[in-house]
């Protein structure tokens, strides 16, 4: 308990200090100049602001991964809003011209996002002075990760996205987006390959990311959204598929989908025990995720990482690399389908003690032979499921071509916040 304590305080003190640098946000100037310098010389202070990019994405309403989850999940059928006195989020289920620059949700999206990707910045660019390389090495890896998620998710849900923090910025597009995230994973690799991570580094962060793995989880992630299938899966193969890489809570940093949603019910719940799915796309029958992530309590209620106060949430799936794999594989210029429905199989038959998480399907082989639509059908169904909740069913509509009638929205609006006070935001998409 005593150990527990002290890294509670030490948590405690550094999100403290990360706080003293929240006027650094959108063109984020500081008042306390001076303190600000002093915090990004010393190792001390930009380890606190790496650990509050942690807490500032995985914790509270306003946080990154909740509101990302919330638009995505609402938007494409995956979550319903249970309450109308909920505007916003009741603004996001009806979709279309409903969801405008005013909607505080996906404000949270945005403005989290740019905030992350600041400090991040800051993170990045002062620790690389530090003599210390692999104190450097880590720091600059932890905070590659949270600006990695922060670039993955604006790109996701906007067409065009800020090339960088300050007044009056430019905009690049997504694929631009995505890839700029996939270059600050390389940069973060090249470094922790040359300077391994500190143990002085890992014992003064919160415990539970796999820094390496989920590097490499998010390079595979991104490049199968850029479409360069050799890259995700050569990025997913270097991934260890044994190892768990999650955010964690305690009494002071709760889970924000169960402290939000699951405890109150009274914000988002899952639409109905099918996860939103429809047709073909319908979990089979004894789909064993399907109890995982939902239970009935009069009606269908969030389970899985959303069941508990402490629940760890992972930063990635394992079955997220295996899903990734199959797609690459169906999907390269000659496709190997072979390849590519073994890969399958894997997610169809693991079972959930076999998984790190405890997520499996436990259901008998796919038998084919199946064409290459036809697997690229089933691979986007079980993704559906397997990733469920996770914040990337929205990018998957778009990739596998679903109907632009089976979710509220393709694109979204920029925040009001961003078009008054920059001439350079582009034009609202139509849909």
């Amino acid at each position: 308990m005593k150990n527990s304590r002290s890294k509670y305080i030490r948590y405690t003190f550094f999100f403290a200090m990360a706080l003293s640098l929240a006027a650094c946000k959108k063109e984020y100037l500081n008042p306390n100049g001076a303190v600000a310098d002093d915090v990004l010389l010393s190792a001390r202070g930009l380890t606190g602001i790496t650990v509050g990019l942690q807490k500032n994405f995985s914790t509270t309403r306003a946080g990154l991964l909740y509101a990302a989850i919330t638009v995505n999940g609402i938007t494409t059928n995956e979550l319903i809003s249970v309450n109308t006195g909920n505007t916003n989020e009741d603004r996001l289920m009806t979709g279309g011209v409903q969801v405008d620059g005013t909607n505080s949700v996906l404000l949270n999206v945005w403005t989290s996002s740019n905030k992350i990707i600041f400090d991040a910045d800051n993170v990045i660019n002062n620790a690389a002075n530090l003599a210390d390389k692999g104190l450097a090495s880590g720091l600059i890896a932890h905070a590659s990760i949270f600006k990695a998620l922060a670039l993955g998710n604006l790109s996701e849900f906007w067409e065009k996205v800020p090339a960088g923090t300050g007044q009056n910025v430019s905009f690049i597009t997504r694929t631009e987006g995505f890839n700029k995230a996939i270059a600050t994973i390389d940069n973060a690799l090249g470094l922790i390959a040359a300077n391994p991570i500190s143990t002085s580094f890992l014992s003064n962060i919160p415990t539970g990311v796999d820094i390496p793995n989920t590097l490499n989880a998010l390079k595979a992630r991104y490049a199968l959204f850029v479409g360069n299938y050799a890259l995700a899966l050569s990025s997913a193969n270097a991934v260890d598929l044994t190892k768990r890489s999650a955010l964690t809570y305690d009494a002071q940093n709760l889970n924000p989908i169960f402290e939000i949603a699951t405890s109150t019910n009274n914000v988002i719940q899952p639409k109905n025990i099918n996860l939103g799915q429809t047709g073909a796309n319908i979990p089979d029958a004894g789909d064993a995720r399907i109890p995982f992530y939902t239970t009935i309590n009069t009606t269908v209620r969030i389970n899985g990482f959303g069941a508990g106060t402490f629940t760890q949430f992972p930063i990635y799936l394992p079955g997220e690399m295996t899903l990734i794999k199959a797609e690459a594989y169906a999907r390269q210029a000659t496709p190997n389908l072979t390849s590519s429905l073994t890969e399958l199989n894997k997610i169809v038959t693991k079972t959930a003690a076999t998984d790190p998480f405890g997520v499996g399907a436990a259901l008998p082989a796919l038998t084919g032979p199946y064409t290459q639509q036809q697997l690229l059908d089933l691979i986007y169904k079980h993704r559906c499921i397997e990733l469920f909740m996770s914040g990337l069913k929205l990018e998957d509509m778009r990739r596998f071509n679903q109907p632009l009638a089976d979710r509220k929205r393709n694109f979204f609006p920029y925040p009001f916040a961003e078009r008054d006070n920059n001439t350079n935001t582009p034009p609202d998409p139509a849909f």
